[in-house]
């Protein structure tokens, strides 16, 4: 019997080239961020039909911040990439950590029903041993 979903499927877009995330230096310690992507598209791998939902950042920075219009422009790159709604989450994650080293991050997609079923994904990253430090001004 074939399988109707390929391993070709599943590992579609996650390794697909994006624009950079670009960061500028944090100059505040103990805050988070929050940046929402009300209108998030992708493309199902397997039918070619568009995946809407939101996307919703949230992350303490360490040393360094996102640059919003870089994370924009990241963001709508995924436009016309095929990728599961799972693995677009995580991957925006990983990028984001792999850009910006932040203390911790997490990642929500809350997708479009299709077929009368919603999907919210929610993806997580703590940096082992480090803790939100009390907020402070200054050069570190």
């Amino acid at each position: 019997m074939k399988r109707a979903y390929t391993d070709e499927h599943a590992a579609a877009g996650v390794n697909a080239a994006l624009p950079e995330i670009e960061t500028w230096p944090n100059q505040y310690r103990g805050y988070e961020i929050e940046i929402v992507m009300p209108e998030f598209t992708s493309v199902c791998p397997k039918t070619g039909l568009p995946d809407f939902g939101r996307l919703v950042l949230r992350y303490v920075p360490d040393r360094s911040c996102l640059e919003l219009k870089s994370y924009k422009m990241y963001l709508l790159a995924y436009r016309d990439l095929g990728i599961f709604q799972e693995n677009a989450v995580n991957r925006v994650l990983a990028d984001v950590v792999r850009a910006a080293n932040p203390i911790r991050a997490t990642v929500v997609g809350e997708f479009s029903p299709r077929g009368g079923l919603a999907t919210l994904v929610t993806a997580n990253w703590t940096r082992a041993g480090k803790t939100p430090r009390k907020a402070t001004r200054g050069k570190r």
